[in-house]
């Protein structure tokens, strides 16, 4: 397992996830547990763009339940087309919320959230398993760049779950 993350310095966010992308695969690779392997991509992405709050959200027994995250505390559970991240798992759908303040079933979890981006986390039989939150301390911080990148890492997760049996 790779215990460093290499991360140039550039302003470039397109170039920073194409370079973490294969790091991570390497950190998950070999590793079963589904705690440890969300633990470190929600790190890596921290620590690669310095983000306020990564983490993940998992289906169970009908609603999210906070997973690993890195960043302050968070809301424990949210409920299916609640607040950005329950509206991605509902719609299945990427959301990228530029001022959260304006998104209308924004639960504020952190005052300090002022934009965010959820993408839906899909297991092997196509159903949404989890989501990937982001949220960043500035207002218009999160866009599409960073949704190929925040995709491009969940696709990375979703492969290893295919392929183990956690």
């Amino acid at each position: 397992m790779a215990e460093t993350l290499i991360v140039s310095q550039t302003a470039d966010r397109s170039a920073v996830y194409r370079e973490i992308a294969p790091q991570i695969a390497a950190i998950i690779d070999g590793e079963r547990d589904i705690t440890a392997n969300l633990a470190n991509i929600a790190a890596a992405i921290k620590q690669a763009f310095g983000f306020f709050w990564v983490g993940f959200y998992v289906e169970k027994e009908g609603e999210l339940v906070v997973g690993p995250f890195q960043g302050p505390i968070a809301c424990s559970r949210i409920a299916f087309g609640k607040g950005v991240c329950g509206t991605a798992f509902s719609t299945r759908e990427v959301q990228i919320v530029p001022d959260v303040d304006k998104f209308p079933r924004h639960i504020a979890c952190a005052s300090e959230s002022r934009s965010e981006i959820v993408v839906p986390i899909f297991s092997p039989s196509g159903d949404v398993w989890g989501v990937l939150d982001v949220d960043s301390d500035k207002l218009n911080d999160l866009n599409d760049e960073d949704a190929a990148g925040l995709q491009a890492i969940v696709r990375i997760f979703e492969k290893k779950l295919s392929e183990e049996l956690f």
